[in-house]
């Protein structure tokens, strides 16, 4: 497995070994040691699976309290995967890192606690799989404004299909800085 850090501190992009041949593939999406081995020594305590269809955004989420850590990965299609930072005590506070997850790449990026999540689809179909590190908690989720022009995100759809809840997601500046991260 190739591991690269990404720009934000703590993000990791994984890149699995895959062995295959005329009858398919075969790979390791998740070896506790391995991955220990790689600097991601978790327990997750959750997966999560949905599928969404072109032209869908989800996200940007996070949870403040209990925030969760997510290994992410798409098995079917292709998603645009966004990472913001929203931990105030570092010089990344504010930033954000996009990385192409699909079926075809097999890559994984681990989203770490202190930082927004979401993601848009850009085929027809994408099954989307996370690994959390802490229970969902619909009390403690927020949506920062998937469009919000102090983060300028640079997203390949300009009229996405939303939730009514991403609809209504704050920006980064409206965000109470008890619900940010330190």
């Amino acid at each position: 497995m190739k591991v690269t850090e990404g720009q934000l501190p703590g993000v990791k992009i994984f890149d699995p070994t895959v062995f295959g041949d005329s009858r398919g593939f075969f790979l390791e999406s998740w070896n506790r040691a391995r991955y220990a081995e790689a600097g991601l020594d978790l327990d997750f305590v959750q997966d999560n699976l949905s599928r969404s269809t072109c032209g869908i955004l989800r996200g940007l989420h996070f949870q403040r309290p209990n925030p969760q850590g997510k290994l992410v990965q798409v098995l079917q299609g292709e998603v645009f995967d966004v990472v913001v930072d929203l931990r105030r005590s570092l010089p990344s506070f504010g930033k954000w890192e996009a990385v192409t997850l699909s079926g075809e790449n097999k890559r994984q990026v681990f989203v770490p606690p202190g930082c927004a999540h979401g993601f848009a689809v850009v085929s027809d179909v994408a099954l989307f799989h996370y690994k959390c590190t802490a229970y969902y908690s619909p009390k403690d989720e927020l949506s920062l404004l998937w469009n919000d022009p102090d983060l300028a995100i640079r997203w390949p759809l300009s009229d996405p299909k939303l939730s009514a809840k991403d609809q209504r997601g704050l920006r980064l500046r409206d965000i109470p800085p008890e619900r940010l991260y330190e």
